[in-house]
């Protein structure tokens, strides 16, 4: 195996992520600051110490391999990963995920993962009721065991990498937050893009990735600001967030999300001042 200039390692992979997303070299040189010699050096050392081809080119156009598609999520998810940690966005706290983002505009996201086991010992009984009725159904969304809860969540399913809803249950968080007309109209969108940059989004969405590889199931705490009802202003909200792994009726993979607003929540960095700027009218 060649040994790889580990103290490079992090520009090589930025290298590969940049021409991977843009196929062109003049444009990936520009977008790094860099020289057309180097980023072909950290290609050609990359693909030495991979033992395979992450790119062709023809008629001076690159391409991915399959070998460079492959690769390429992997890479995102190393970049974001130490991109975060190095600002300091991105831990663990026992072991499990932590991320923290604030920006100049005012908006922040404060996220931490839980043992499942917290869904026990939650001021409300909403989010084991929910994993109960999700076992007796054996994770299929149409049994008569998950009929009770169902309009308490939301359901989306993956297409090309982004999570569309399929369905928002009418009971959910997400109607008496943003309201039933953008309830209504968010069959067949998109969750939406997070605020804090593509790099920031990857550890968001790390942990949809992680229930849809185990189908099985994670809980977070979640202390940010989203846009509130029609007008669209930003509000502080705190809530519990439980994902679970689940199957339409084709045996196709789908997402539940069940969230619950309440201050019940322990997020490192987030005291009780931030959480009781939510309004008392808006826990669930």
């Amino acid at each position: 195996m060649t040994e790889v200039n580990q103290p490079l390692l992090f520009e090589m992979i930025r290298s590969f992520t940049t021409l991977a997303q843009t196929l062109n070299l003049s444009h990936a040189v520009a977008e790094l600051n860099s020289t057309r010699q180097t980023v072909r050096r950290h290609i050609s050392q990359l693909e030495e110490a991979k033992q395979a081809k992450l790119f062709t080119v023809e008629n001076r156009r690159y391409l991915l391999t399959d070998a460079g598609r492959n690769a390429l999520p992997e890479a995102l998810d190393i970049l974001a990963r130490g991109t975060g940690w190095l600002t300091g966005q991105s831990g663990q706290i026992n072991g499990l995920q932590f991320l923290r983002h604030e920006d100049t505009s005012g908006w922040c996201h404060y996220q931490q993962q839980h043992p499942i086991a917290r869904a026990f010992t939650s001021s409300g009984d909403l989010l084991h009721s929910v994993i109960r009725a999700w076992s007796m159904a054996g994770g299929y969304i149409e049994d008569d065991a998950f009929k009770d809860v169902r309009p308490y969540c939301t359901v989306s399913r993956s297409v090309n990498g982004r999570w569309l809803f399929t369905e928002v249950g009418d009971l959910s968080s997400y109607v008496s937050w943003f309201g039933w007309k953008r309830a209504r109209s968010s069959i067949g969108a998109s969750l939406g893009e997070m605020p804090g940059g593509s790099g920031f989004g990857l550890l968001v969405g790390a942990a949809y990735q992680e229930v849809e590889a185990t189908q099985s199931m994670r809980l977070d705490h979640v202390y940010t600001l989203f846009p509130r009802g029609d007008e669209g202003v930003l509000s502080p909200i705190c809530y519990e967030r439980l994902l679970l792994g689940a199957r339409y009726p084709d045996h196709s993979y789908a997402m539940i999300t069940v969230v619950r607003r309440t201050y019940d929540v322990e997020i490192h960095g987030v005291n009780n001042d931030m959480l009781r700027l939510m309004p008392e009218d808006m826990l669930m």
